[in-house]
């Protein structure tokens, strides 16, 4: 009786959290795939568009994940402190926080911009495809702090178990982002002039704007944490620091795989990064679907371990691990029925189409193994293990992505090459994850 209390209770709860959060996740992928859609029916140079617009989203996810990881990190330590009943003592830590990622990111714009050229070589760019990449990104990059102010402030709602604010302001910055989209790309009859490329950037900038603004609106309105920068540093920064360090060195792990997927199939041709930046957004948005379930284990890990509730733990591993499998099943199969019109959404030029075609059901048949992987990247950041997340994905990305891809494209598998090497890339770290949490000895040492 006590046990199906306990089920029906985390299941309610499970959902409270993940359902909202889910529709909060797949934000920033939107953004990108709206882009996406709308410059690959351009009448002009709709290939190079959209491979640009792919080229760039790869390398922004790459800078939002790497300084991004402050939600994950201070999401932990809030929902811990919340759990061990100590809120108070961690209220002045996001703006110290918030502030230290606009100084980042700021940074990173100044030596960015004039570098644009020569980073977008490093992904075999040119020609046209450079052009338009270093436009694009001239504008796309003034987003990055506003982008990055908007995650801080999720991780802090996450913390205190809510996700219904985060949902709130993602579906907002989404909707509107797709409208600017249409507006600023096509242009509207004589009052605004038709921008392509740089009217997607533009459209992009905009919705983060607009998302930053509704997070701190919101902050000040439903939780009694406030913006002012305190000193001293507040005693968890270093440990917070730590945490960062750790998924820092993970996330460059895994922008590696990213960067060499997206410069192997632009060394392709362009049919092929094209395929790809449709594949890869796709996959991405698929991602950050599952990675509702994802927070909700991160959120409750962190509370019930700052509670030392951990045959509850266990409980909460197990129920997740079944509803991302679902999850994932359920999405492979929906899109499997929409296999050809989800592809012409993107793009009608019919070499870019017939490609695609040929690695998608890559990208479905690896979404329950992504699931599994996503929910105990989720309960380890909740638990705060941030040192051993970072050993897996480097065991993943040099043990397993990296020696695929170099032996799959050596065999001239191209487009099959880089998916099958993504594939064994979540493989083995949905695996790695699984078998350790099983394993965990803090299950023998309940205090609930």
């Amino acid at each position: 009786m006590t046990k199906s209390l306990i089920y029906k209770s985390s299941f309610k709860e499970i959902n409270r959290l993940a359902i909202p959060a889910m529709l909060a996740g797949i934000a920033e992928p939107l953004l990108s795939m709206a882009d996406v859609a709308f410059v690959g029916h351009l009448p002009q140079y709709a290939t190079e568009s959209l491979s640009a617009v792919g080229l760039v989203g790869v390398f922004l996810s790459m800078l939002i994940w790497i300084l991004g990881q402050t939600r994950s990190a201070i999401s932990t330590i809030i929902s811990q402190y919340l759990g061990a009943g100590k809120l108070e003592k961690v209220k002045d830590l996001p703006a110290q926080v918030i502030y230290s990622v606009i100084a980042l990111s700021l940074v990173i714009i100044t030596i960015t911009y004039p570098l644009a050229p020569e980073i977008f070589k490093l992904y075999n760019a040119d020609s046209k495809l450079l052009e338009l990449s270093i436009e694009y990104y001239h504008i796309r990059v003034f987003g990055l702090p506003f982008t990055l102010i908007t995650f801080v402030i999720f991780g802090v709602f996450r913390g205190l178990q809510n996700t219904f604010y985060p949902m709130l302001i993602a579906i907002i910055g989404a909707l509107s982002n797709v409208v600017l989209d249409y507006i600023l790309i096509f242009g509207y009859h004589d009052f605004i002039p038709a921008m392509h490329v740089t009217g997607a950037a533009y459209a992009s900038v905009i919705a983060q704007i607009l998302m930053a603004g509704l997070a701190i609106y919101f902050l000040y309105k439903k939780t009694p944490i406030r913006l002012r920068l305190q000193r001293p540093f507040n005693a968890e920064m270093k440990n917070l620091a730590t945490m960062v360090l750790n998924l820092f060195i993970r996330t460059l792990a895994l922008n590696i795989a990213l960067y060499l997927g997206s410069s192997f199939a632009t060394r392709y041709g362009k049919e092929s990064i094209a395929a790809y930046t449709i594949a890869i957004n796709i996959w991405f948005f698929f991602a950050f679907l599952i990675d509702g379930y994802s927070s909700a284990g991160n959120i409750l890990s962190g509370k019930l371990y700052g509670e030392k509730s951990y045959l509850k733990l266990k409980n909460l591993g197990n129920q997740l691990t079944r509803y991302a499998l679902i999850l994932g099943f359920v999405i492979a199969i929906i899109s499997g029925i929409g296999y050809y019109p989800i592809g012409r959404l993107f793009i009608d030029d019919a070499a870019v189409l017939a490609k695609f075609y040929t690695v998608f059901w890559i990208v479905l048949l690896m979404q329950p193994i992504n699931g599994v992987a996503f929910i105990f990247d989720g309960i380890f950041k909740g638990l705060g293990w941030m040192k051993y997340l970072r050993k897996v994905l480097l065991i993943a990305t040099f043990l397993g992505f990296v020696p695929v891809l170099l032996l799959t494209n050596y065999w001239g598998l191209e487009l099959y090459g880089i998916w099958i090497s993504f594939t064994v890339w979540m493989i083995i770290r949905g695996w790695v994850l699984l078998n350790k949490f099983k394993h965990l000895s803090i299950f023998n040492n309940d205090k609930s």
